[in-house]
């Protein structure tokens, strides 16, 4: 894994999980960006995808209700 989307994904993992106060797709939405701007090839479709499914595990409540 390149390490500019292991950091991403560190810090994304560490927002979904500790700072609740910041709405999961805004956590997902700045993760891609950073991964577009300084990451691999298409590394922000790994970094959507991970965090994506992250949140999904984290934020069940929030998640489903944006969902449905």
């Amino acid at each position: 894994m390149d390490p500019v989307e292991r950091a991403i994904l560190l810090i994304g993992c560490y927002e979904l999980k500790d700072r609740l106060d910041v709405p999961y797709r805004v956590v997902i939405n700045e993760g891609v960006e950073l991964a577009k701007r300084f990451g691999a090839e298409d590394g922000h479709r790994y970094v959507n995808a991970i965090l994506d499914r992250t949140a999904a595990e984290l934020r069940k409540v929030e998640v489903a209700s944006r969902r449905s």
